[in-house]
């Protein structure tokens, strides 16, 4: 049913009622009459100046007419309100409910909205220059499915953007989609600053709106200030890499060229650097960028010398080594132990006294700059102390399996240099740990002969010889000699010997092994006593008398009779509970068949 509407000389201001596109609107029909009154109601959608019924109540039930709301409304609270579901943009309408009485009528403006999508924002990748005169694109915002249409607004750094003459100009395009919903598209677009290069720009969330993503804007400017950084910051030595970085306020950044100084010809050359302003100098470039004070020597250490260069002591004397290097800064001196790092002492001087051989081998004299971290130099120089050669054992047993092959090691040291030869044939090699110092490996098969015979090492001076003897033993006999509870260690060589402790999976075999002769021992005894014991040599008892027999009826048997001391009386406690008593002359004796 359509029906114009009715002329009124002056309306009231509908009541607002705001729902979400997709959710349910409650229409209260708010007529100032009783509530008999609402018994009777017709209710009415009103689109663009056309009235149309849409819903009867009569006698408080409710019938929907046919159309585009039929089967979407239904009543509430005793027939007072009109529900309609699944809610759409196109029911942003004007609703009324009528009584019986024509006049009387009451409006409710059904406003239907929804957010928008989050709105996505694209920059000019491109960048803008500040020399533009007009206003270039800075971003474009996109916004979908939005009811009504969506309102933009643009901010920058926070402050809202109005359109400027020449300035700032926002232009925008709406799409109605089949849903009803829109799509807006707003472009903006501005002349920039050198100020605008770290500014961001944004659309703001409003009533029922998204806000953007921030982003930033490319804006290209030329340079106005150039300088120099260098890496490492301070002092530096020959052979530092360093990276020297030309740096400008421009964007983008300028190519660079760097002119520096070559020391050998004194011309100035042009080096370029890489795409982010930087040289870098290679370790040990003669070259010299010009810095604010090119003639400016760097921090260098000369090469360290040490006096005596081959120093030599005989034992129990002392020694005196010096220590010199140069430098165009302070220096430090320090003597280390090669061997240990152990730090000797500090300063040029290193005094050895009442030298042990022990003491042999090198020393290193460390020369640095305190001023310039990591920036020093040493010289190593090596003791020789006089004598005859030493070695670390006299006698060494090593456990093999036959006919494999084996490395015999053997170590001396001594000044002058030893040499060593082997008892045996193989192929020997020599390497050298230190210049007093020499450690000889023979490769060997291992035969019959060599296990019976073993080898010997000889180490000679021409001050004298020293031996030590290595022993070759099986495999298969290291569990038997484990039967030994007591090793003896082996003899040192130059005249000294120390005594050799048991390791402990030596000691663990020891106690297995006396845990074994323990328990044979036990079983043989045991063995022994039940040999007697079967004779009757044997005594036992306390006060009477036990013997083993053998009844002349039972020759073939072996019998044990059991001879008690207890009297008559005694014995007749122990008979049954039937009370049966024993013939006279029966003293308890009992005979158990051994047999079994």
């Amino acid at each position: 049913m359509v029906s114009s509407v009715p002329g009124e000389a002056e309306q009231p201001e509908p009541e607002l009622v705001e729902v979400e596109v997709g959710h349910t609107a409650l229409l209260k029909c708010g007529l100032s009459h009783a509530q008999g009154n609402l018994s009777h109601v017709d209710w009415f959608s009103v689109h663009k100046e056309k009235r149309m019924l849409i819903f009867r109540v009569r006698q408080g039930q409710g019938q929907s007419e046919p159309g585009e709301y039929h089967n979407r409304l239904s009543l509430q609270d005793k027939g007072t309100t009109l529900v309609l579901t699944g809610i759409t943009p196109h029911d942003d309408r004007i609703f009324t409910c009528q009584g019986k009485r024509r006049a009387q009528e009451h409006r409710i403006r059904l406003r239907v909205y929804k957010a928008p999508e989050e709105p996505s924002i694209q920059v000019n990748t491109l960048g803008i220059s500040v020399n533009s005169k007009e206003p270039v694109e800075v971003a474009t915002c996109v916004g979908r499915n939005g009811y009504p249409v969506p309102q933009v607004t643009w901010y920058k750094n926070g402050q809202s953007l109005k359109e400027e003459k020449n300035r700032v100009h926002i232009q925008s395009s709406q799409t109605e989609e089949s849903s009803g919903l829109f799509t807006l598209r707003s472009v903006l677009q501005a002349q920039v600053s050198k100020e605008d290069k770290d500014l961001s720009y944004r659309l703001p969330s409003g009533n029922h709106m998204k806000e953007s993503k921030e982003v930033t804007v490319p804006v290209f400017y030329p340079a106005e200030r150039v300088w120099l950084e260098v890496e490492p910051e301070g002092m530096l030595k020959e052979g530092d890499r360093v990276e020297i970085r030309c740096l400008a306020d421009g964007n983008p950044q300028p190519h660079f060229s760097i002119i520096k100084q070559n020391l050998n010809t004194r011309e100035m050359e042009e080096e370029r650097t890489d795409d982010n302003g930087v040289l870098a100098g290679a370790r040990g470039n003669p070259t010299r960028p010009v810095l604010p004070d090119p003639t400016a020597a760097p921090p260098d250490v000369s090469d360290v010398r040490v006096s005596p260069a081959a120093p030599e002591s005989q034992e129990g004397s002392s020694l005196t080594l010096n220590c010199e290097a140069e430098s165009n800064q302070d220096l430090q001196f320090q003597w280390l132990r090669e061997k240990t790092g152990k730090l000797l002492a500090k300063g040029q001087v290193l005094q050895l006294h009442s030298l042990k051989r022990e003491e042999g081998g090198g020393y290193r004299c460390l020369a640095s700059v305190p001023s310039v971290p990591g920036l020093n130099r040493s010289q190593l120089v090596n003791v020789a102390i006089f004598g005859p050669p030493w070695m670390a054992s006299r006698e060494k047993k090593m456990w093999v399996k036959e006919n494999s092959e084996l490395n015999l090691s053997c170590e001396a040291s001594g000044h002058p240099r030893p040499s060593i030869v082997w008892s045996v044939h193989g192929t020997a090699s020599e390497q050298d740990q230190e210049p007093q110092n020499v450690l000889s490996v023979l490769n060997v098969l291992v035969t019959p002969e060599l296990l019976e015979t073993g080898a010997e090492c000889v180490a000679s001076n021409s001050l004298g010889r020293n031996t030590t003897i290595i022993f070759l033993e099986l495999d298969s006999n290291r569990t038997t000699n484990l039967s030994t509870s007591t090793i003896s260690p082996p003899a040192r060589a130059n005249g000294t010997s120390t005594e050799k402790k048991l390791t402990e999976p030596e000691s663990k075999g020891v106690v297995i092994v006396a845990v074994t002769v323990c328990v044979l021992v036990l079983a043989l005894l045991g063995a022994v006593l039940y040999f007697f014991y079967k004779k009757g040599k044997l005594p036992c008892g306390r006060s009477g008398k036990q013997e083993i027999t053998l009844p002349p009826s039972r020759k073939s048997e072996f019998v044990v009779e059991v001879k008690s001391d207890k009297l008559p009386e005694e014995m007749g406690l122990l008979q049954g509970s039937s009370g049966d008593k024993r013939a006279p002359g029966d003293q308890g004796e009992k005979y158990i068949d051994l047999r079994h």
